[in-house]
């Protein structure tokens, strides 16, 4: 199998799933966002996480070809930089975290944002067949 559509098979039904968990429970989510951008050792496991799957993806999947596959790839880096900055700028990562989920109107937006590329991802993995 492809890998994009593969990797597409992964993570569009989990953003589809986490964005619809932010907007159901988005009482219970902003207090886990708030938990989570606190120091300490699930901050450090966190970035340690998205290190790991964000390495696995660019190495796996670095394609930066002017179609939806580059979401992937986007999505990849954008791991990698995190998980960096949580390491090893973990008052810089807090502070930025801070700043994009600053206000359940942000938290909405994000959840919408996820959601819709979950929806696409999940589209162009599943939505038509495989050769």
């Amino acid at each position: 199998m492809d890998r994009s559509l593969f990797l597409s098979r992964l993570i569009g039904p989990t953003f589809l799933a986490i964005a619809l968990g932010m907007l159901v429970n988005l009482g219970m989510y902003e207090s886990m966002i708030a938990e989570a951008l606190r120091p300490g050792i699930l901050f450090y496991l966190g970035g340690l996480l998205s290190l790991l799957g964000g390495l696995a993806i660019t190495n796996l999947h670095n394609k930066w070809q002017m179609n939806w596959r580059v979401i992937i790839t986007v999505l990849g880096w954008l791991m990698v930089l995190g998980g960096v900055a949580r390491i090893v700028a973990p008052q810089f990562a807090i502070a930025i975290g801070s700043t994009i989920y600053g206000d359940r109107a942000s938290t909405v937006m994000i959840a919408l944002l996820v959601g819709a590329l979950g929806a696409l991802l999940t589209f162009k993995g599943y939505g038509r067949p495989i050769r």
